[in-house]
């Protein structure tokens, strides 16, 4: 496992392990008279409670409310508590903001990559040093257990590490001219203002993601914050500020009604050169749609379908910890998620039993700031709606739940058991939708030629995973699998170092890595004549 998976993750599953060695719980563990409790008693407070920003958004340095005053209200989905409020920013809003990033491009990309360097490793800085407060607004306003949000901030935080080191590194080519006398050679310099639109689910990483390498290479963005989770985006904007990232290099708007206009605004105005754009794939399309009037340049990472595969040569033990891992992971809620869980036959009951036993006996829902909780609520109402009629679906269709199933009321509206349910067929519709929620369903394969064809049978193909130790099975199916990312006998696969992203209707692009910083240049040729005919002996 690479180092930055071992840090996103090891948190969790140490609290997880001292947890289990003093008790075994089941995953429905609070009543409905403890929930009022644990919602008052956990209030979350931040060590430096100017990072809280309500009611502003960060523009060309400062911060500022909407023009019409108008504000949205951003609920705890865990308590379904008020946390706070943000400005619901229109289009004239927006187009504020980009105006103060195109003002700001023009010096901005006059810096020396190892200035920007600089800016990006203090802004690093400041993250690992507010490390705690980031990941209490995570929690707060996203849900996911404390330990998971710890780990995403480090995970977001590399990401600034990562491409402040890449800064000064961005070469251009020397190439041998076809032509006698000529010169060729290639400028990288950066696209311009950049529109970066960031989901909900991860809501520092995503941000840090696309930030680093347009600022590493000298764009100026606008980012649209998610409207279900602002705060955490306007606490890094905080950061920016103090680490001196120059006025108008970063600006941080958000909205929840108005999302539709400013989206418009930031893929039809001239000014924006590029979008970067994480989230479901009918909204890339629009976006797309969008962006063609001014041939802005694209970046995509949109839904994913993502097939786990364990073969009967494959360890179990390691498939089954895999599987968690990759399935429940922020309660399901992440793109490449294992939605589709094909077993081969000759070891679907040894797999399937070990697999629930797990869910069962290690899991613990709740409130994340609870340090005992292994999984939190989902995001909201609809989420738990989709999630269950997916359920409802396969019972009704044959499956079997052998672990959990049912929504959580108890516990409050967002909430819904782990599950595992086995018996799936092609017919059901976790077969081909995304569920985006914690449940997963295992389907019985007989041949590595059937289940190759079944994990492709998707429109989608961001992730995929599998396990064996087959060395020429493991060349042979990472091949054949029509994804943009594999992973191989583990089930975590995110890393700063490594290319994001995915095919298909996946979308197209990569986020990190040294191709990350590539998404926000442009290559300019030049060629000097003139140089005459060669030396003579």
């Amino acid at each position: 496992m690479a180092g930055i998976q071992r840090t996103l993750f090891s948190a969790s599953r140490n609290a997880i392990r001292s947890q289990f060695q003093r008790r075994t719980l089941p995953i429905v563990v609070a009543a409905h008279s403890s929930y009022p409790r644990l919602a008052s008693t956990m209030a979350p407070k931040l060590k430096d409670p100017s990072l809280f920003k309500q009611d502003v958004c960060y523009v060309n340095g400062e911060w500022v409310k909407a023009k019409s005053g108008k504000t949205f209200e951003v609920r705890d989905p865990a308590t379904d508590k008020l946390i706070g409020t943000s400005p619901e920013f229109d289009a004239n809003d927006t187009r504020l903001a980009i105006a103060a990033a195109d003002t700001a491009f023009e010096n901005f990309r006059h810096l020396t990559g190892r200035e920007r360097s600089k800016l990006l490793r203090k802004w690093y800085d400041l993250m690992v040093e507010n490390h705690d407060d980031l990941a209490t607004l995570v929690t707060w306003e996203n849900g996911k257990p404390l330990a998971d949000a710890k780990g995403e901030v480090t995970y977001a935080a590399n990401f600034f590490e990562w491409f402040s080191e890449e800064a000064p590194r961005i070469y251009g080519d020397t190439i041998p001219s076809s032509v006698p006398g000529n010169r060729v050679w290639t400028i990288k310099e950066p696209v311009g203002v950049c529109g970066l639109i960031t989901p909900w689910n991860f809501p520092a990483a995503m941000i840090t993601r696309k930030i680093g390498p347009a600022l590493a290479v000298g764009c100026t963005v606008v980012c649209k914050s998610p409207g279900e989770t602002p705060f955490t985006s306007l606490a890094l904007a905080e950061l920016a500020h103090r680490a001196g990232i120059p006025k108008g290099v970063v600006n941080i708007i958000t909205a929840l009604d108005n999302t539709p206009q400013v989206g418009k605004v930031l893929t039809t105005d001239p000014t924006v050169r590029k979008i970067s754009f994480t989230g479901s794939t009918p909204v890339g399309k629009l976006l797309m749609k969008q962006c063609s009037g001014t041939l802005k340049k694209l970046s995509l990472e949109l839904g994913g379908n993502a097939p786990f595969i364990v073969f009967d040569d494959a360890d179990v033990d390691l498939a089954v910890s895999g599987a968690i891992a990759s399935k429940f992971r922020s309660s399901g809620q992440t793109c490449v998620c294992a939605n589709r869980l094909y077993v081969q036959r000759g070891i679907y009951d040894e797999f399937a039993e070990k697999f629930a036993a797990k869910v069962r006996d290690e899991f613990k829902v709740g409130n994340g700031f609870d340090g005992s909780v292994t999984h939190g609520p989902l995001i909201h109402h609809r989420a738990v709606a989709k999630v269950d009629e997916h359920v409802r679906d396969a019972k009704a269709k044959g499956a079997k739940a052998l672990v959990g199933g049912q929504k959580m009321p108890d516990l409050g509206p967002n909430f819904y058991q782990p599950t595992v349910l086995t018996g799936m067929t092609g017919d059901m519709a976790m077969a081909s939708e995304e569920t985006f929620g914690p449940v997963a369903g295992l389907f019985p394969f007989d041949t590595e030629e059937e289940v190759v064809k079944l994990a492709n049978s998707t429109v989608v193909g961001l992730a995929g995973y599998f396990f064996s130790r087959d060395l020429h099975r493991v060349h042979r199916v990472a091949e054949h699998l029509e994804v943009g990312m594999v992973g191989v006998n583990t089930g975590l696969i995110s890393d700063p170092a490594a290319p994001f992203g995915g095919v298909k209707e996946s979308g197209f692009g990569r986020e990190g890595s040294l191709y990350g910083i590539g998404e926000y240049q442009i290559t300019k040729m030049v060629t000097y004549g003139g140089m005459g005919k060669p030396l003579q002996k």
